[in-house]
This record gives structure tokens, C-alpha cells and sequence, in this order.
């Protein structure tokens, strides 16, 4: 694994700080290394609740910011993680205008400001979804399958391309330094209360003591990672990744199938998979990619390997669920 105390003395900018990647990015920084860690929240009291629990921090700094304006701090970031965009399919049905500016406009103002005071480096928050659907093998980072642009789902996968090309114009145009890392599926304890993505979901079942009930079938298969072997992947990269480029960052051994996902967090806490398919279903917010699976063999040659499975993640996150409880 990559060595983070290579960050020590540095300051980063983390967007998106109180989402389930953002969160445990920050905490990790402040636990492994002495950096400065500016943390940015549309919200101050979202903030302040999410890390209650280490405040008063004195390298933490909390910055109330909307990515879809321009930044005007005044501060020298070494580093800037621009890990802020709505995730939830819930936000790509109510706020898609929002989902893309989230996206496009964040990348523009965050690498404006990152010329004008020297920055050395911005990884910016990709997803698998770019891929769109493929024929079924592991996506490597220079395919690209079919997305619809007209449907209003594709807001997320669609501004992420963009984003990915405006990352490389500016590399290519003003030589700023951006590496972008693809992210699978990635669960973990720290999803807020409004996440409504599948995992969250499932664990809020099972925390109350109830079965999960699936309206579908549950057949899409998905890479999955655990939140703290995506921000090793994260970290890996902001020191070693090659500029300009994008990088998969998923666990090869962790690919199943929805159902196969609730299974086994139903079985973790001694609950059951109910399948209740109404006659009416559709695929609602849903993306309609049958099939998404990553190759990563790329950022292994950086060095990373994910260091928990699929069953081990999901234990963790279940116990840390309950100790917050």
C-alpha cells in the first residue's frame, strides 16, 4: 500500500466531505498523517453532525461550499479530492440540472482555483458508470459503452464523462495536474440518511430487525468495494497515479449480484430476502446497465490491492453501524 505519510505537511481540500467516500477520506488524513484537512459541506450543521465526534479538531477546518460556484477562499491547497456530487438515484429523478452542475461546473471551479495558487495536484471522483452497458466482460479504463443522453438518468454517468473530458482539456490545454479514479459500487458505514442506493437500504432493514424485501429480482451484477479500500485506492493514487489519467478502482473478487449483496447482509444479522415483485414494477431510477464489472490491473501496478473482501466489508460496516447505535 501506497506510504500517506508522504502527505505530511501538505493541505487538501476535500469536497463533498460528509459523504460516505469524503468522510472517511478526512478522518483518514487527519488519523495517518499531520496534514491541514479543509473539509466542504453545502450545509454548516451537516458538518458539524457528521464529525461531531472529533471536533474541536485542530487541523480540521470546515468550509461551507457549493462546487457549482466558484471557490473564493484564499488559501494555498496542495491537494484538492473533489469527491462532491449527489449519488443517490433518488437525486437523479428530483435534481438532475443539479446532479450535472454538481459534476461539470465543480471540476472547472476547483481546477481554476487550483492554477491560480499553485496546486500541485486534483483528483477528481469519477464512477464506473461511465462505461454505460458493455457485453458483459470487466470494463478497462479505455472502453466505453452505450449511455442513453436523452434520458434524464444519464444526468450522472453523462456529466461524469464530461467532467472526465474537461479534467483532460485542462491537462491537455493549461497543464494542470488531474488524475481521475473510476469508482465501483462502494459501501461502507458512513451513507447519510437520505442515501437511498441499494446497500444503505438494505442495512437500514436489517438494523431494525427486519427482513429485506427486494422488488426486483436483483440480477445486475456489480463490482463492490469497502469504503477504506477506496480511499486507500484514492490516496494511491493522488501520489502515484500518472497525470491526465483514470484509473478503475474496484475489488476484482467482490462482483455479484444485487440479491447475492442482500443475502449476505440479511444472513450477517439472522434475517431473510423476501422477493415481492409487484406486477406493475418498472426500473424506476435504477440505471438499466445489466452488467458492470471492472478490470484492475492498472492501479495494482501502482501497488494497491483492496485488503477486505466482500463479506469482511460488510461485517465491518454492519458492527460499526451498531456500535454507532
Amino acid at each position: 500500500m501506497v506510504e500517506i505519510s508522504a502527505l505530511n505537511g501538505s493541505t487538501i481540500l476535500i469536497t463533498g466531505a460528509t459523504g460516505l467516500i469524503g468522510s472517511e477520506l478526512v478522518e483518514t488524513l487527519l488519523t495517518a498523517t499531520d496534514c491541514e484537512v479543509y473539509a466542504t459541506c453545502r450545509q454548516q450543521d451537516t458538518a458539524q453532525q457528521r464529525f461531531q465526534h472529533i471536533l474541536p479538531h485542530p487541523r480540521l477546518h470546515l468550509l461551507t461550499y457549493d462546487v457549482t460556484q466558484p471557490l473564493t477562499a484564499n488559501t494555498h491547497f496542495d491537494y484538492i479530492i473533489h469527491a462532491a456530487s449527489p449519488a443517490s438515484p433518488a437525486s437523479f429523478s428530483q435534481y438532475p440540472v443539479e446532479v450535472m452542475m454538481a459534476n461539470i461546473l465543480g471540476v472547472r471551479h476547483l481546477l481554476d482555483y487550483g492554477q491560480r495558487h499553485q496546486m500541485k495536484r486534483m483528483l477528481f471522483i469519477s464512477s464506473g458508470e461511465i462505461y454505460g452497458e458493455g457485453d458483459g466482460t470487466p470494463f478497462q479504463e479505455h472502453d466505453s459503452g452505450y449511455i442513453d443522453s436523452l434520458s434524464p438518468r444519464a444526468c450522472y454517468p453523462s456529466s461524469k464523462r464530461a467532467a472526465e473530458t474537461l479534467c483532460a482539456a485542462y491537462v491537455a490545454e493549461k497543464n494542470v495536474d488531474v488524475v481521475i479514479a473510476r469508482l465501483c459500487h462502494t459501501y461502507g458505514p458512513g451513507f447519510t440518511e437520505k442515501d437511498n442506493r441499494v446497500y444503505a437500504q438494505f442495512l437500514r432493514n436489517v438494523l431494525r430487525g427486519e427482513d429485506i424485501v427486494m422488488k426486483s429480482a436483483g440480477r445486475q451484477m456489480r463490482s463492490w468495494i469497502y469504503v477504506q479500500d477506496a480511499v486507500d485506492a484514492i490516496l494511491t493514487l493522488l501520489l502515484k497515479g500518472e497525470k491526465g489519467e483514470a484509473y478503475n478502482v474496484a475489488d476484482a473478487q467482490s462482483c455479484i449480484t444485487i440479491r447475492s449483496l442482500a443475502e449476505k447482509i440479511a444472513a450477517l444479522a439472522d434475517r431473510q430476502v423476501i422477493i415481492d415483485i409487484p406486477q406493475d414494477a418498472t426500473q424506476g431510477n435504477t440505471t438499466p446497465i445489466s452488467c458492470a464489472t471492472f478490470a484492475t490491473k492498472k492501479i495494482e501496478a501502482l501497488g494497491w490491492k483492496p485488503r477486505y473482501t466482500i463479506d469482511e466489508g460488510l461485517r465491518q460496516t454492519l458492527q460499526r453501524l451498531q456500535n454507532q447505535g
